[in-house]
């Protein structure tokens, strides 16, 4: 019953609904939900095991926390200003080539629309406030991670200042994959390869018993522009019947 458990998998990830949301990587993480539910659940800490075969990628933006910050002593006014800010931000975005976003670990769109649904917090001195969101440079062939963050540092000093309100970033850069599932195909490939040629080393009377591959697909940072993209997955070489 070689790969039998492989082909049920296949087909019941096909029967899985459509996933397109943009996860972020900042390290190595699992989704806290199974196969059949939906990305939003907040990340858990993971083992540091991470299966052998797996799909290294480029990632596809950079992403970069910003905030801007505001001290002017009236409260009204000062909320303005942020805001202020923040408009001129998206308004400059398209042009500076640069998305910008809102959310931890699943991302969701910063637009004029939304813009002022931002919480405005302590900046941690009296009479500050600051709104905190997200500006992601897309990685596109060839693209180094100087290249992406120079973008983003350009972008953060072009935008129009509004009264005492200042834009910085904050933090070290992170990486973002739009609907890690859509490659979970590729990932199965890569382990029905990798279990067929172990299973050949032992003779034509072994196959592969196979576990975990109807789990989400999990990831975890490889480098400053790359992702690991794999499945908790397990296989053992057994006799065939």
């Amino acid at each position: 019953m070689l790969f039998k458990g492989l082909l049920a998998t296949v087909l019941f990830a096909a029967a899985l609904p459509a996933c397109a949301q943009e996860i972020v990587v900042t390290g190595q993480f699992r989704p806290g939900y199974t196969a059949a539910e939906p990305y939003g659940a907040m990340p858990q800490a993971v083992p540091q095991f991470r299966p052998v075969v797996n799909l290294k990628r480029t990632a596809d933006y950079m992403v970069q926390s910003v905030r801007v910050v505001g001290d002017t002593r009236d409260a009204a006014k000062r909320r303005d200003e942020v805001y202020g800010m923040v408009r001129n931000a998206i308004q400059l975005s398209a042009k500076a080539g640069v998305e910008l976003s809102t959310g931890e670990l699943v991302l969701e769109p910063l637009t004029l629309a939304n813009y002022t649904n931002l919480p405005l917090r302590s900046a941690g001195r009296p009479d500050t406030d600051q709104a905190v969101f997200l500006v992601k440079a897309k990685l596109t062939p060839g693209m180094d991670a100087k290249a992406a963050q120079e973008q983003i540092s350009k972008f953060v000093a072009a935008v129009a200042t509004v009264a005492r309100a200042e834009m910085e970033t904050i933090g070290d850069p992170a990486l973002s994959v739009v609907d890690p599932n859509q490659y979970r195909g590729q990932i199965i490939d890569l382990i029905a390869a990798d279990a067929a040629s172990t299973a050949g080393r032992f003779g034509a009377g072994y196959g592969i018993q196979a576990t975990g591959l109807d789990r989400p697909v999990q990831w975890a940072r490889a480098s400053l522009t790359e992702v690991f993209l794999y499945l908790p997955a397990n296989y053992v070489v057994v006799p065939k019947p």
